[in-house]
C-alpha cells in the first residue's frame, strides 16, 4: 500500500430550500456531516470533529457495499490525522489491501445522481474537491465508482453541510462573451465545483474564520502586474445591508481588504487596469465568476466609478457601488458572471477606471473573487440507447447537410466567377475581408475579424512588417517593467529600442487572451496601408507563441489629454500650440476620410488617442475600432455602436448608422476639451456641467463661452480666433450628421483661426454652409487665408504645396474630387 502524498478530501455544500436568513442573525447549518473515512477513531481539525465511518455512529452513513480501510503510518506526525486514513472502493473484492497503490486510482464520483468527477486520477499532494448543488430530496447519495477492471476509488474525508437558500440564486448573473452581456438564468440548478477562492488585497483566511469553513488565499500570485495594484484596508466591520452580501457569501476579512489602482507608482500611466490571471480548465468550459466588492476607498457616495472586464470582454461598465448598496459606503455586495474559458486555460479578470471618472477620482477596486466550474449536469447522466441513436443519426445527417452546402457554395462561386469574367467590376473594400495572419505563418489564434472590411494584405501578406518575438524581447529588455509607459484594455505599452536604434512603443496584448484580437487585426490592416505625418505609423507586429504585439513609432510626449489636465508636471499649452495640435489631428482625420475610395472612419476620436511628438506635432492613434466608410452609392454603414462615452455621436448611437460625420462629432468634443481643459464627462460636477459638449454649447449659444475656457488662456486669445474656433466646434456638435461640416471644412476653419491669431488682418473667414457645396466656393478666397498652405494629403507628401484654392476645394467639397 502507498498513500504518501496522495491525499484527497471532498466537501459537499448543498443549498437548503425554503430557508430564509436574516442579515442580522448568524447562519447555522441544519445538516452538518463530517466523516473521517477509513479511520477507527474520530479526528479533529479546525476545532471540528470528524466522525469515524468505522464506528457504530459513523458506519450508518456507509452502504453495505464492500470497501477497505487503509492507514498510512509513514505520514509525518504533525500532519492532520484526518489524512492518515482512507476508505478504498475496489472494483473487485478479491484484490488484497496490500496490493493497492493509490497512485493508480481511477474512479468517478456521483452526487445525487450527478456525475461530478469522471475518470478521476488524483495527483501527488493534498487535494480538496468542493461542490455546491441544490438538493430537493431528504436523502443525499454519494457514490465512488471505480473505473476499469483493476480500478478503485478512495476518499479521506467527506463534509456535507447546508448553505443558505440564497447562496446561489437564479437571477442577476451576467453571461459575458463576444456577443455582449446577457442574463444567465437557472444558475441554482447547476452543480458548481470550486476552482479558486481569493481574498484580494488581504491575507489567507482559514476555515476557522469563515462561517462556512472555507479557505480564502491571497491574490499576489495571480496579479499580472503587481505594481499596478495597491493594498487598502479598514479596521471596522463592513456595513452589511439587507439585500446585499452576508457573512455566508464571504467573511468580514474579505470585505475589509481590497486592491486599488496604484496611482502613486512612477511608471504607471494615468489610466490602466488591475489584472489577474487564474488558471482553469481550457477549451470552452463554463465557469461562474463571483466578484466581491465593498467600497472602502471612497470619501463620499457616487465617488467611485469603474469598469470590469472578464476574458477581455466588458462585463460591467460604469459600475457604481453606491447605487448597488442602497447608498451606504463600505457595504458588501457581490456580482455573478458566467464565462467560458478559452484554449489558454486562463480566466482573466480586470478592473479599471470608467469614462465617468474624473482625472482626480480615477480608481477601481476588487475585494474578493471566486471561480467555480459549472459541472455539465445534463451530459453527466447516462444517456438511454434510443437517445444515443438520435445523437448519432443527427450527427451523420448534419454532416451530410454541411457537405451539400459546401458543394452548393462552390458551384455558386464558380458561377459568380464566370459572370465577373464577362462583366469586370471594380472590387470595393467592403467585398474583401481580413486575411487571417496565420496564413502567413502566425499562430492559431488568428481568425476572421468581425465587422472589419479593409483591403487584403496581397500576395505577400504582411511579411514586411513582421518582427520576431526575440527582437521585441531584446528591444524591451524582456519587457522590463521600468519601461512601461502606459496600459489599457489591450495590454501594457513599453518603450523600446530596435536593433537599428529606432525608438518604438510596443503594445503587448495579454498572451493567449482573446481580448483585442479584432482590434489587433484592424490596426495592422489599416496602418500597413497608410503613411501620414499626422497618423501614428506602424513599425511592425509580432504574432508568435500566442502573442499579439503591435510596434509603433515612439511618440515622445504622449497623449494630448495629459497636457491639458491629465497629470502634473506638464507646462500649460499656449493657444497657438493648441490650434496647431487641432489642425494636425484634423489633417490626419481628413486624410483617413478622403484618402481611399470608401474612406476610413476612426470611431474612437478622443484626447487620449491624439499623441504629441517631441515638437508637439499631433498624431492620431489607436485604429482598433476603425472601419471602412460607405460606398459612393451609400449614405452610411450599419454597424454596432463602438466608441467612448462622452465622445459618441448621438445620432450614431440612436440609429446605429455610421458615417464620417460621427468622427466629426467626436472631434468637436475634443475641440471644446482643448479650449476648456476639462474631461468630456466629469460626474463630480453639477448635473448641468457633467457633459462637456452640452455644457459648452449652452455657453456658446449665450455668447459667453469665454467664461468657461481654461483659466490659463483668459486674456491670451484674440477674440476673432476664439470666435472662429468655437463656431467650428459648435458646428461639429450638430445633432444631425447632415448639418455637420466635413473634416476638410473643419481643417480649413482651424487653419483660418490660426491665421487670425498670427495676422493683424481679421477679414471675414470662409464659412462652410450648405449653400456653398458647389465648386464655385473658390470665389471666397481671402488674402492671407489658409488656402496657400493647405497640405495635399497624399501617402508620401507631407510638405506644404502651392496649389490654388480652386484645386483645394474641388477636393474638399466635391465628392468626386476624392
Amino acid at each position: 500500500m502507498e498513500t504518501q502524498k496522495l491525499i484527497t478530501h471532498f466537501i459537499l455544500l448543498f443549498l437548503l430550500p425554503l430557508l430564509f436568513i436574516s442579515c442580522s442573525s448568524a447562519f447555522t447549518t441544519i445538516d452538518n456531516y463530517l466523516i473521517s473515512c477509513g479511520s477507527q477513531n474520530n479526528a479533529s481539525i479546525f476545532n471540528r470533529i470528524f466522525i469515524s465511518d468505522s464506528t457504530s455512529q459513523g458506519s450508518i452513513f456507509l452502504s453495505a457495499d464492500k470497501s477497505i480501510s487503509l492507514t498510512n503510518q509513514n505520514l509525518p506526525p504533525q500532519s492532520p490525522t484526518l489524512f492518515h486514513t482512507a476508505r478504498v472502493f475496489p472494483q473487485h473484492w478479491e484484490l488484497q489491501a496490500q496490493r493497492f497503490d493509490l497512485k493508480s486510482a481511477n474512479f468517478s464520483v456521483l452526487v445525487d445522481g450527478n456525475l461530478v468527477l469522471r475518470n478521476f486520477k488524483p495527483s501527488n499532494g493534498a487535494l480538496l474537491k468542493e461542490f455546491i448543488l441544490k438538493i430537493e430530496s431528504n436523502l443525499l447519495e454519494i457514490v465512488f465508482r471505480p473505473e476499469g477492471n483493476s480500478g478503485f476509488g478512495f476518499v479521506n474525508a467527506v463534509e456535507v453541510f447546508t448553505a443558505p437558500a440564497d447562496f446561489v440564486v437564479d437571477y442577476g448573473a451576467r453571461l459575458v462573451g463576444p456577443s455582449g452581456v446577457v442574463e444567465y438564468k437557472n444558475l441554482s440548478s447547476q452543480v458548481l465545483e470550486t476552482v479558486h477562492r481569493i481574498n484580494v488585497g488581504g491575507v489567507k483566511v482559514t476555515p476557522f474564520n469563515d462561517t462556512l469553513w472555507r479557505t480564502w488565499i491571497p491574490d499576489e500570485e495571480f496579479l499580472v502586474f503587481k505594481d499596478a495594484a495597491k493594498r487598502v484596508g479598514i479596521t471596522h466591520t463592513p456595513n452589511y445591508q439587507k439585500g446585499g452580501a452576508t457573512r455566508e457569501i464571504a467573511p468580514d476579512n474579505v470585505y475589509m481588504t481590497a486592491q486599488e489602482m496604484n496611482k502613486d507608482h512612477s511608471i504607471i500611466a494615468s489610466q490602466f487596469n488591475i489584472t489577474w490571471n487564474f488558471p482553469v480548465a481550457p477549451g470552452g468550459v463554463r465557469h461562474l465568476v463571483r466578484l466581491h466588492f465593498c467600497d472602502i476607498v471612497s470619501v463620499a457616495l457616487n465617488f467611485l466609478y469603474f469598469d470590469v472586464y472578464i476574458n477581455g470582454y466588458s462585463a460591467y461598465k460604469d459600475l457604481d457601488l453606491s447605487s448597488l448598496t442602497f447608498h451606504v459606503l463600505a457595504s458588501p455586495i457581490y456580482v455573478d458572471f458566467v464565462v467560458d474559458s478559452d484554449e489558454s486555460g486562463v480566466i482573466q479578470i480586470s478592473v479599471g477606471p470608467s469614462e465617468l471618472s474624473s482625472s482626480t477620482r480615477m480608481n477601481a477596486i476588487l475585494n474578493g473573487a471566486e471561480i467555480m466550474k459549472l459541472v455539465n449536469v445534463p451530459g453527466s447522466h447516462v444517456v438511454p440507447r434510443k437517445k444515443r441513436l438520435w445523437v448519432l443519426v443527427g450527427s451523420i445527417v448534419g454532416g451530410i447537410v454541411v457537405l451539400l452546402l459546401v458543394i452548393v457554395a462552390l458551384l455558386l462561386s464558380l458561377k459568380c466567377r464566370k459572370k465577373k469574367k464577362k462583366k469586370p467590376r471594380q472590387r470595393t473594400m467592403e467585398s474583401v475581408g481580413w486575411t487571417p495572419l496565420r496564413m502567413f505563418g502566425g499562430s492559431s489564434l488568428s481568425r476572421m475579424s468581425e465587422g472589419t472590411a479593409f483591403p487584403s494584405p496581397g500576395s505577400y501578406g504582411y511579411f514586411g512588417l513582421r518582427i520576431s518575438f526575440a527582437d521585441i524581447q531584446s528591444a524591451t529588455n524582456n519587457f522590463d517593467r521600468s519601461l512601461i509607459i502606459g496600459s489599457g484594455g489591450f495590454g501594457m505599452v513599453y518603450k523600446g529600442v530596435l536593433k537599428d536604434n529606432v525608438k518604438v512603443a510596443v503594445k503587448r496584448g495579454m498572451p493567449g487572451s482573446r481580448q483585442g484580437l479584432p482590434e489587433f487585426q484592424t490596426e495592422i490592416t489599416i496602418l500597413s496601408k497608410i503613411r501620414h505625418r499626422h497618423l501614428v505609423s506602424l513599425v511592425g507586429y509580432c504574432e508568435e507563441n500566442s502573442e499579439m504585439i503591435l510596434v509603433y513609432e515612439y511618440v515622445e510626449k504622449g497623449p494630448l489629454k495629459k497636457h491639458l489636465y491629465g497629470s502634473a508636471g506638464h507646462a500649460p499649452l499656449s493657444w497657438k500650440q493648441r490650434l496647431e495640435i487641432c489642425i494636425g489631428a484634423a489633417r490626419g482625420l481628413h486624410y483617413l476620410h478622403t484618402g481611399f475610395a470608401q474612406g476610413i472612419i476612426h470611431r474612437d476620436i478622443k484626447s487620449t488617442n491624439i499623441l504629441l511628438d517631441e515638437n508637439y506635432v499631433a498624431k492620431v492613434a489607436d485604429f482598433g475600432l476603425s472601419r471602412s466608410g460607405p460606398c459612393l452609392n451609400e449614405t452610411h454603414v450599419s454597424t454596432g455602436v463602438k466608441g467612448s462615452f462622452g465622445y459618441l455621436d448621438p445620432e450614431y448611437f440612436r440609429r446605429q448608422q455610421l458615417t464620417d460625420k460621427s468622427d466629426v462629432y467626436s472631434f468637436g468634443v475634443v475641440l471644446f476639451e482643448v479650449l476648456c481643459a476639462r474631461p468630456a464627462v466629469d460626474p463630480q460636477l453639477d448635473r448641468e456641467q457633467v457633459n462637456l459638449a452640452e455644457w459648452a454649447l449652452e455657453w456658446q449659444k449665450k455668447g459667453m463661452l469665454e467664461h468657461i475656457i481654461d483659466p490659463y488662456l483668459v486674456g491670451k486669445i484674440k477674440q476673432s480666433s476664439l470666435k472662429k474656433f468655437s463656431e467650428t466646434a459648435e458646428k461639429c456638435l450638430a445633432e444631425y450628421g447632415v448639418d455637420r461640416p466635413t473634416m476638410g471644412s473643419v481643417l480649413w476653419n482651424l487653419e483660418y483661426a490660426l491665421q487670425l491669431l498670427e495676422s493683424e488682418q481679421e477679414g471675414e473667414p470662409y464659412d462652410d454652409s450648405s449653400a456653398q457645396e458647389a465648386v464655385n466656393v473658390t470665389t471666397t478666397t481671402i488674402p492671407g487665408s489658409p488656402s496657400s498652405n493647405v497640405r495635399r494629403e497624399g501617402d508620401n507628401d507631407n510638405a506644404y504645396s502651392d496649389i490654388s484654392a480652386t484645386e483645394v476645394f474641388s477636393q474638399l467639397m466635391n465628392r468626386e474630387g476624392r
